[in-house]
């Protein structure tokens, strides 16, 4: 007797194939609105299935977001950002954490659609990706310009404002673009990583040529 296809497929491609149909309906219908019977059925499998690879839903979570680590090359992306940091590579390091953040919404928005359902349903899973990917990079990123700035290579203000200012400008570009339609901007991702890269650099404001002081309005001069 043949026996039906899930049965023959190695345990390996069953659990990732579980994985992405639960990413799959967590980020079009939520966590509330999903069960485990719906994420089986995705999957081509009876619900039982699912428990003999994630005995806990806390497994389940904890999956999702090893499986996004692979996904997103983690990896590479650290060992960029570090080289950049080791040189004092400022301009090197803003570029880099703009453009993962941008290349994760191009790559994996149902992973980026996911992670806004969890936090405004206040899922588990959003703490968790705090913890456990946000928190520590946000960390290594703002002593890291906490050392420029002791070095005299960046401004005074909140280490973390930087870092926030760099990747906000990026989460929000993406989102917009991906999840919201904004289309008014044709730039490409490249040329907007570089503008958003020089904008924390170095402002909007314009100097002056004479004296590199930022020029003040007219209405401002007495």
């Amino acid at each position: 007797m043949v026996k039906p296809a899930h049965a023959r497929m190695p345990a390996d491609e069953r659990r990732v194939q579980l994985l992405d149909a639960a990413v799959d309906l967590f980020s079009r219908k939520g966590f509330g609105g999903t069960t485990t019977k719906e994420i089986a059925a995705a999957a081509g499998v009876n619900e039982a299935v699912i428990f003999r690879h994630f005995a806990t839903k806390q497994q389940l979570y904890t999956a999702i977001l090893d499986h996004r680590l692979q996904k997103a090359g983690k990896t590479e992306w650290l060992s960029t950002t570090k080289e950049c940091m080791e040189r004092g590579d400022d301009e090197g390091l803003f570029r880099a954490i703009a453009k993962i953040i941008i290349h994760a919404h191009r790559t994996d928005p149902k992973f980026e659609r996911l992670m806004l359902y969890s936090g405004l349903e206040g899922h588990e899973l959003a703490s968790m990706h705090h913890r456990q990917m946000s928190l520590p990079i946000f960390d290594m990123l703002r002593q890291y310009v906490r050392r420029r700035q002791r070095e005299g290579a960046l401004r005074q203000c909140d280490p973390g404002l930087i870092i926030v200012a760099i990747a906000g400008m990026a989460q929000h570009y993406a989102m917009m673009t991906e999840i919201f339609g904004l289309r008014e901007i044709t730039a490409s991702d490249e040329a907007v990583v570089e503008t958003f890269t020089c904008i924390v650099l170095d402002g909007v404001r314009i100097k002056s040529r004479k004296t590199g002081t930022v020029k003040k309005k007219a209405a401002n001069k007495r």
